[in-house]
């Protein structure tokens, strides 16, 4: 098991009053290696709330998130930077690759605060094998303006995999790209989730790209169905 969410709920204060306002309520769910699923839902279910818990960027209001048995509410910011860095990878709607950077320079970002621990012939060589697997071995030393949108989403996919996570989390990934390119994207994704054994999460709305998935939960109200 990698990541379990037990009775999981998410409240915040609206700003200037003592009013709660719930986002998540009793959420449960697992993720094991190798799992595939997609979470849907309507705008401002919750969905990248949720994401965001799963991957330790945020803490839930009530219940547990257990990370290989241990649960992060008790792990203290540098731990969960750790666990971040090394055992989850993300991937956004927007691909957030530095400008001033390379490609190459911008996928071995999450190897910086492991602190010369890694063999750098080795991640290097990773590098470049992954990107070759995407198509991108070409386009390794142009920035991230010279680069299509899909282009753009398949180095942000192997920064993801460099530090070689367990688990990816992917918020929205084809919501900016046309159509071709988000198929491509989605079938990168299985193809990842099969060949790396990596369990991938997304939010999407994009049934197309859920369909791919080999669980498709709903989150409405809420409440994970």
């Amino acid at each position: 098991m990698i990541i379990e969410l037990s009775k999981v709920s998410k409240s915040y204060i609206n700003p200037g009053t003592n009013i709660h306002r719930d986002v998540l309520s009793d959420i449960n769910l697992q993720i094991k290696t190798g799992d595939s699923l997609a979470i849907v839902g309507p705008s401002g279910s919750g969905k990248s709330t949720m994401l965001n818990i799963v991957g330790t960027l945020d803490l839930p209001s009530s219940g547990t998130v257990n990370f290989k048995g241990e649960d992060v509410t008790g792990f203290d910011e540098k731990r969960l930077a750790q666990v971040r860095n090394q055992s989850i990878g993300f991937v956004f709607q927007a691909h957030h690759l530095l400008p001033q950077l390379s490609l190459i320079e911008n996928v071995l970002i999450p190897v910086i605060p492991q602190n010369g621990k890694v063999n750098g012939k080795a991640i290097n060589a990773r590098a470049m094998e992954l990107l070759d697997s995407v198509g991108l071995v070409e386009r390794i030393h142009q920035r991230p303006g010279q680069l299509s949108g899909g282009e753009c989403q398949r180095a942000a996919l192997v920064r993801a995999l460099i530090n070689q996570p367990e688990m990816i989390l992917a918020d929205e990934p084809t919501g900016s790209l046309d159509q071709d390119s988000a198929a491509q994207l989605g079938d990168l994704l299985l193809d990842i989730n099969k060949k790396h054994n990596v369990a991938i999460v997304v939010v999407t709305h994009s049934l197309t790209l859920a369909e791919k998935m080999k669980s498709i939960y709903r989150l409405s109200h809420g409440r994970l169905e």
